[in-house]
């Protein structure tokens, strides 16, 4: 019997992805994928867990949560909780744990522009629509006053893949321009009106990096870690926030719904960052499918509690928001629930 390429690529695909998992069983590996978001703190935090090793891979929210789909992964991250569709394709309930909270930062390539843009969310949304085309446009000029803008086309970058950054920017862009609400909204993946698109956040910073007039979004640890400039970005209350620890953190500090499931952008706080998000862990409530051990599940829930006490010492030194106390104790009451046969594994 012939089988052609593609199949036999699928097979072998598959075929991989099953025999990590297995050997990953063996040598006390879990694995994880999805957000790059988050990516920056997982790689310190998992450096000094050494109760098991962690592999996970910074593949973007909309990978870890296709990875988690097929049970190639023991947890998925994503910057946005699970959507209607995403939730339908999984094969048993799923659950959120939040890890901690960070700041998307607009960032730029102006030549000659070392001062800190401020930018106003409509004003954004209109650039990422493609009516605002010239960095010394009247409506930039209008929140920068003094400063020297150069008449220099806009290039707009934005993320390629299904990104929980993307989540985070369009949310926010759906709160704040009604036109970008109407034409657009907010996803993972959404059909951008203009741009270039850029993979991870390595391909949006180098596209960025590489392109005068330029202009893209990032974490803010990986802002930070690039040494690239962000723009401060005008709240609700209409002040321009400059994104920090502290801003993320007034951002953030809201009432935490049972399944951790809330958006923090636009807040309310009149000193917050309004570009701001929780960041998920996801894995299966019922742990025990595709012949996983007890022992497995038992050793991820002790590494998600690991993430949300001691690994929060972290956050902080790598430019995330620390969880807050209540945050801690819903993240908690959902591991608990966690069980393996019906039973729970805390």
């Amino acid at each position: 019997m012939k089988i052609n390429k593609n199949l036999k690529l699928a097979i072998v695909a598959l075929a991989t992805s099953f025999i990590a998992l297995s050997a990953s069983a063996q040598d006390n590996t879990l694995l994880g994928a999805g957000s790059t978001f988050i990516n920056p703190l997982f790689s310190k935090i998992f450096s000094k867990y050494t109760a098991s090793k962690v592999n996970y891979q910074s593949i973007g929210s909309g990978g870890g949560i296709l990875q988690l789909t097929n049970k190639t992964v023991d947890f998925g991250d994503s910057d946005a909780p699970l959507n209607a569709d995403q939730t339908a394709k999984m094969s048993a309930p799923v659950l959120h744990i939040p890890m901690t909270s960070g700041a998307v930062v607009i960032t730029y390539n102006i030549p000659g522009v070392s001062t800190p843009l401020n930018l106003t969310g409509k004003d954004i949304a209109d650039i990422y629509l493609g009516k605002i085309t010239n960095w010394n446009s009247a409506e930039i000029k209008a929140t920068n006053k003094g400063v020297n803008l150069p008449d220099l086309p806009v290039v707009v970058v934005h993320r390629s893949d299904g990104s929980g950054t993307s989540f985070i920017f369009t949310d926010f862009l759906t709160k704040v321009n009604p036109e970008w609400a109407s034409k657009v909204g907010k996803a993972s993946a959404v059909n951008w009106p203009a741009g270039l698109g850029g993979k991870g956040s390595e391909g949006v910073s180098g596209l960025v990096k590489q392109t005068p007039g330029a202009i893209g979004y990032v974490e803010l640890a990986y802002a930070k870690q690039n040494n690239m400039p962000y723009a401060n970005v005008q709240n609700k209350s209409g002040k321009f926030i400059t994104p920090t620890i502290e801003a993320t953190t007034l951002a953030s500090n809201v009432a935490i719904p049972e399944d951790s499931k809330v958006s923090i952008t636009n807040t309310d706080n009149p000193k917050g960052y309004p570009l701001a998000s929780f960041t998920w862990a996801l894995i299966y409530k019922e742990q025990n499918y595709n012949g996983r051990s007890k022992a497995r599940a038992t050793e991820l829930l002790k590494l998600m509690w690991y993430n949300i006490h001691t690994g929060q010492a972290e956050c902080a030194p790598l430019n995330y928001a620390p969880l807050s106390k209540s945050a801690v104790k819903v993240a908690e009451k959902i591991l608990k629930s966690a069980t393996y046969d019906g039973k729970p594994i805390l």
